[in-house]
């Protein structure tokens, strides 16, 4: 792999050496004043609970001190921890999450099928991210590389858990108060705690609102980009028996948010007549139970059902009709109901029931998965109101085998077969009704050379479901797209060092993509000259990326505590007489990194600082627009007394401009609609207060 660390901004320099440092070995005496270990993070997006340095796979798992940093309200502001992973915005929010170059960047039309699954404990919200909160959240875990022996077709590029705090058996609880600039405030509480000797609850509810950081010159407004998220979460842990464990949960959440973000000359000032809206309304309940009634296998049993309403809707000239010599003035408005349930039957082995000379334990279950997706589209330049009906129906059997073959060394094998039905019509008169027996799984080798090191090496192979693209200004041969494999080869190794103090993670990979599926796009010309951006997917003859994961944690002192991330990627397009043939992916960018360090002052104070940053990228397949690269500092003081926490943060401080979206069309009347490059900025310097009482 040619080497990308020429390519880092000379002042990043001490920061990326740092992080690479921390990865590596080392050695050092025991500190006169003490050790202080790491705590065991345990990885639960798996067949089996295992600790983080234990898990053969790349993995990022974000904790509650990371979680809990004033002004983290939402998954697209913690996921610059994780190594190649990006998010695209084109909304009120990031919304749509990229793993090593892979994943959707925006949804119009099409119903998306996500390359990176999203879940919010148990809850598939890989549809309706806006609701991927971190309400009283314990920990997000990334797994980067294809999922699909565990979760399927949703999960080519790689999995996002949420997964929030559990119930109590004894009362404790929270309340937390943040004001920052542009009128944002945010209030959340949640109490937790037993109802009997065998019921214990969990309550968490959060309400967010700012006016945003966008001011609409033309309505003069600041408020048209704005956050108005109500969230509620009740969780119930059940005894129901000696041998059976309940745990029930429901989950609420709408949002009301404002989309103003695209303006003319890529500032923060917009002209916008009729500012749009990304809104979300969803209700969850899920329920599992955990069955040890047989000494041969726990016996698990999950079950999901979810109803959205998501509207998403916006000014498409970005301007008023007096600044166009025609009045050209349009608005486009999406609004889909969305239906999710999930079921997932599974038996795993207990010490009785293990294989072959009780050297192999076994996991194998039962999956369905079901969606449908009603669209309604309301569009200047359509005839009439265009609507669609959607519906997938994904049964599967899975299982995974996990076998000793010496003290130190174990095989893992997994396989998931998968049938996918899906149904589509519309108001065009398109029909399809395809159907698909896809495949996917992972072979894997742990090597624990010591107890403080283990090496692994995986083969997994990951797949994506075909579909077809439903805008009548396309032509037929651009309608239907196939389904799309992915193979990952990855080599890592993961190291508890300095007597428990550092835990490191590298991984190496290489992905190959089959028919990749490929965003693409044509500009269509309306009557009075404006343009139209209509996108579709398609499928690349191929595509590959190959690069390295790398994290550290050091509790180095019992005062001081550093983190450290760095992503090198490099990835390649390839279709013969396409644009894109032979460049990098979109939303790939060549590196990122992440460092921090928390710092213990004594006598209740402490304070923090935060870097993270990423190399220029591609916005889109299809066009040639691209990010800067950047670097974004945070900081935070504060004092902790008694159960009270006060801590004054300031985020972006050297007033980065950055962007999280972009496009290459025509839009402006005043250069006569020439091509240009547009981009959505993101937050500017912000600075904010929070109070948190906890007992």
């Amino acid at each position: 792999m040619r080497t990308l660390l020429p390519f880092l901004p000379s002042s990043l320099s001490s920061a990326v050496t740092l992080s690479l440092m921390a990865t590596l070995p080392a050695h050092a005496a025991d500190s006169s004043t003490g050790i202080y270990t790491l705590e065991t993070t345990t990885v639960t997006s798996s067949f089996r609970d295992d600790s983080l340095q234990e898990t053969a796979a790349s993995v990022s798992v974000i904790d509650e001190a990371v979680i809990d940093q004033p002004g983290n309200t939402h998954l697209s502001d913690v996921l610059a921890q994780a190594p190649n992973v990006n998010l695209s915005a084109g909304a009120s929010r990031g919304k749509y999450y990229q793993i090593r170059g892979v994943g959707e960047r925006s949804q119009f039309i099409g119903a998306v099928n996500p390359s990176v699954g999203v879940l919010v404990d148990g809850i598939d919200m890989s549809s309706a991210t806006l609701g991927a909160t971190l309400l009283d959240a314990k920990q997000v875990e990334v797994l980067r590389g294809p999922q699909s022996s565990l979760y399927g077709a949703n999960a080519l590029a790689g999995l996002i858990n949420i997964s929030a705090n559990e119930p109590t058996d004894t009362l404790e609880g929270n309340v937390e108060l943040t004001a920052a600039q542009y009128n944002t405030q945010n209030l959340s509480a949640a109490v937790g705690g037993p109802m009997s000797d065998k019921v214990s609850y969990r309550f968490a509810a959060q309400r967010n609102t700012s006016d945003g950081f966008t001011k609409n010159d033309y309505l003069k407004r600041d408020d048209t980009n704005n956050i108005d998220e109500t969230l509620l979460r009740t969780k119930f842990h059940i005894a129901a028996s000696e041998d059976l464990d309940l745990d029930l949960s429901a989950f609420y959440a709408k949002a009301d948010n404002g989309y103003d973000a695209f303006s003319l000359d890529n500032s923060r000032h917009t002209l916008a007549d009729n500012p749009g809206h990304d809104r979300q309304e969803t209700l969850a309940l899920t329920g599992k139970s955990s069955w040890y009634g047989n000494s041969k296998f726990i016996q698990e049993t999950a079950i999901s059902v979810s109803k959205s309403n998501l509207e998403y809707g916006f000014d498409v000239d970005w301007t008023y009709p007096d600044l166009h010599p025609d009045t050209y003035s349009a608005t486009d408005n999406y609004q889909r109901d969305e239906k999710g349930a999930t079921l997932d039957v599974r038996f795993i082995s207990t010490e009785e029931s293990r294989l072959f000379n009780d050297s192999t334990d076994w996991t194998g279950g039962l999956y369905y998965f079901h969606r449908s997706s009603d669209l309604t589209r309301d569009y200047t330049y359509l005839p009439s109101t265009f609507t669609s009906e959607y519906e997938a129906n994904r049964y599967a059997g899975y299982g995974e085998l996990s076998t000793g073959l010496t003290d130190k060394l174990t095989w893992i094998n997994g396989l998931r077969l998968e049938e996918d039905h899906t149904l589509y019509s519309d108001s065009d008169g398109n029909r399809a009704k395809p159907d698909e027996l896809l495949w996917g799984g992972r072979m894997a080798l742990e090597y624990q050379t010591s107890e403080s090191q283990m090496l692994y090496g995986l083969i997994a192979r990951g797949y994506k479901v075909g579909g077809y693209n439903s805008n009548g200004d396309l032509p037929d041969a651009l309608r239907n797209f196939k389904s799309e494999s992915l193979w990952n080869y990855e080599l890592g190794a993961k190291h508890n060092l300095l007597d428990d103090t550092l835990h490191t993670q590298v991984a190496m990979f290489f992905q190959q993509r089959d028919d990749a599926q490929i965003k693409g796009s044509r500009t269509v010309v309306r009557p009075d000259n404006s343009s139209d951006y209509v996108d579709y997917t398609a499928n690349a003859d191929r595509a590959y990326s190959y690069g390295l994961e790398a994290q550290a944690q050091w509790q180095a002192t019992h005062a001081v505590r550093l983190h450290a991330s760095l992503g090198l990627l490099h990835t390649k397009l390839k279709e013969p007489s396409a644009t894109f043939d032979g460049r990098d992916a979109a939303h790939a960018p060549e590196y990122q990194f992440a460092f921090g360090v928390d710092f213990n002052h004594g006598n209740g104070w402490f304070s923090g600082l935060d870097v993270e940053g990423k190399e220029a990228f591609y916005f889109s397949d299809s066009h040639n627009a691209r990010s800067d690269a950047y670097t974004l500092l945070n900081a935070r003081f504060g004092y902790e007394w008694n159960n009270w926490l006060v801590t004054l943060w300031g985020k972006n401080l050297t007033d980065e401009e950055y962007a999280v979206r972009g496009f290459e069309f025509g839009n402006d009347p005043r250069n006569g609609y020439a091509t240009d490059q547009y981009v959505q900025l993101g937050a500017p310097r912000m600075f904010g207060i929070t109070t948190k009482y906890s007992f």
